[in-house]
């Protein structure tokens, strides 16, 4: 785990805490902004994620972005 990851946790966790608190007062401004905070944690702890996969298996990660890379040129490029 990295800050990253703990970061994203964290973030969601208190985008969950303003979602409710905006849910019970009728804020909708603070539920929003709950929301925006979980989405924004999920983001957050997913690169973490990514990062740690590439740190640990650096030559399947290379390998997965050459893949991504070519389908994405493809999918640029018309072809299927």
């Amino acid at each position: 785990m990295n800050n990253d990851t703990l970061e994203g946790q964290g973030t969601n966790v208190a985008g969950q805490i303003k979602e409710v608190v905006g849910k019970a007062t009728g804020d909708e401004q603070l539920q929003g902004a709950g929301l925006a905070d979980q989405w924004s944690g999920i983001a957050q702890n997913g690169y973490g994620k990514l990062r740690d996969f590439a740190r640990n298996r650096p030559f399947a990660a290379g390998v997965l972005g050459m893949v991504v890379g070519v389908a994405l040129l493809n999918t640029l490029r018309g072809k299927k």
